[in-house]
């Protein structure tokens, strides 16, 4: 009876109050979810972290210390560097800068309500890299990572095993050798465009941040898609664009569900994307159905992938393939990306640096004439080149393209004595390792490019603190791909131009994904 009189009861209740009372338990369970993740988690967080010894920021409600990291970056950046300085992480990352100064090489800092601990030792960093400690995931930014680029270098488990060694055999030091027509014939347009720009006195003053740029632009797109090279330009455009919208969208990712608003920059995002997709889609689908034709792969990076990813799919039978185009795409949209960048960044500030120190300059070009003369570079030279390796690197120390890399744990795990949370992303700061005066000595702010006569290993206090291309098992596979571009780029400018610091010229790096030069890099280039 019981029973029967409050089943009545409920059936005289309202449909509409039901609803809006489930309505209500729903909204405030999400609410209490929201609140754990914003303010109790990141709390806890904090109390863990501070009882085993670490030093660092106090949590701000939601969005961290992503306003008092963008108030000192702006008023750092207000304020340029004087030339020859090489002193550039203060300006560069100024809170980074701040909280190692007053916490310590081991601290933490938040990024919106997730704790970030930097680690400036370099054995830790190391450590970390390797997977010493178990594996660590790389950090991505929520739905962001793929509308840029969401290949090998951001994959984790099996999947990054899978594409790692299909990629591998793209970046052979043999395979190389035969994309360095293509390396030369970039390089050999550039200089001839420079050449028509000259004056009558033999001399001309232009931005080379740009000039970098477009010249990476084309290496990768003819290296990448060979035949269809104009197609890869257009890519390049895009996603030179893509990474501008980028940065500005990190800031505001912690905001739950920021990047599902329709808002104009996030619209424009996905459009690239969208283009970028399709054209990379067009020039795949041509390209395999020339293969499925009997046409040769090509020697270029997709007909090498689309090989390997055939031979990979053999060797593990057919119901295991390897990449689906899905994956090809992202993987060439990381070449556009990492395969741009990262060596229009090191040939800039090596331009700026040799214009800065004429001496060394002067010394690069003795060594680029003594072995070349006046023509083209080719392998085996390059190979012997001494003063320039050295110059490179020196500029690498002190211009890092990548100046942090970053992992997250998965799960609850020790490093360096230190208990870390499942979530915790872990800073390694590859600028302030180079910068690091116990580590590289009292010179370390000096551009000495001898310190490397002996090799890297011997150039500091400590072997593995030249990490400007990671270390372990995710070291960036381009590497050798971006060193040999770079000397090839660099030795036929120096067999063609002196080059000097324009009066325009302001010293004034920031970070833009990598490390730019905020007002460009205008210099004057003589004939010779």
């Amino acid at each position: 009876m019981v029973l029967g009189a409050g089943l009545r009861c409920l059936a005289s209740v309202p449909w509409s109050s039901l609803a809006y009372g489930l309505l209500g338990l729903v909204l405030l369970w999400q609410g209490g979810r929201l609140l754990h993740r914003l303010w109790w988690r990141p709390r806890r967080l904090e109390l863990a972290l501070r009882a085993q010894g670490l030093r660092g920021t106090r949590y701000r409600f939601l969005t961290g210390d992503l306003g008092e990291h963008g108030r000192l970056n702006r008023e750092a950046w207000a304020r340029p560097l004087p030339l020859r300085c090489h002193d550039i992480a203060p300006r560069v990352a100024p809170f980074l800068h701040s909280s190692v100064r007053e916490h310590g090489k081991a601290c933490f800092s938040w990024f919106g309500p997730i704790p970030k601990v930097t680690i400036a030792n370099p054995d830790l960093a190391k450590d970390v890299l390797s997977n010493k400690f178990g594996h660590l995931e790389k950090h991505k930014f929520q739905g962001l990572t793929k509308l840029l680029s969401d290949g090998v270098a951001s994959h984790e488990g099996e999947k990054w095993v899978k594409h790692r060694r299909i990629l591998n055999p793209a970046f052979h030091l043999e395979k190389l050798k035969i994309m360095l027509p293509a390396f030369s014939t970039c390089c050999e347009e550039l200089v001839g465009k420079w050449m028509d720009s000259l004056g009558p006195d033999g001399s001309c003053e232009l931005d080379v941040w740009p000039e970098m740029q477009s010249l990476t632009g084309d290496v990768i797109s003819r290296t990448a898609f060979g035949s269809s090279y104009s197609e890869g330009r257009r890519i390049f455009q895009l996603q030179t664009e893509q990474a501008e919208l980028f940065i500005g969208a990190i800031q505001k990712i912690v905001i739950p569900g920021y990047m599902y608003l329709p808002t104009k920059k996030n619209r424009r995002m996905r459009r690239i994307n969208s283009e970028v997709e399709s054209i990379l889609r067009g020039i795949i689908g041509k390209r395999m159905q020339a293969i499925a034709e009997g046409e040769s792969t090509n020697d270029d990076l997709l007909g090498l992938l689309l090989e390997s990813n055939m031979r990979h799919a053999d060797e593990n039978g057919r119901s295991s393939p390897g990449m689906t185009t899905e994956d090809v795409i992202e993987e060439c949209k990381l070449f556009y990306f990492a395969g741009m960048e990262t060596t229009s960044v090191l040939l800039t500030w090596t331009m700026v640096v040799l214009s800065m120190h004429l001496e060394w300059q002067d010394r690069a070009r003795e060594e680029v004439l003594g072995l070349f003369g006046r023509d083209k570079p080719e392998y085996e030279g390059l190979s012997r080149l001494k003063t320039v390796t050295m110059v490179l690197y020196e500029v690498l120390r002190l211009y890092p393209p990548a100046i942090v890399f970053s992992r997250k744990t998965y799960k609850e795990m020790e490093i360096g004595g230190v208990v870390y949370p499942r979530g915790v992303i872990l800073e390694l700061p590859v600028l302030f390792i180079h910068h690091d005066r116990e580590i590289w000595g009292r010179d370390v702010h000096e551009f000495r490019p001898e310190r490397f006569a002996e090799g890297i290993s011997r150039a500091s206090n400590d072997r593995g603190a030249f990490l400007p291309f990671g270390w372990g098992p995710r070291v960036c596979i381009g590497q050798n791909f971006a060193l040999l571009e770079a000397k090839m780029a660099l030795c036929m400018i120096l067999q063609r131009f002196e080059f000097e610091l324009a009066a325009s010229y302001t010293h004034a790096p920031h970070t833009v994904m990598t490390l730019h030069p905020m007002h460009g890099a205008q210099m004057k280039l003589r004939m010779i």
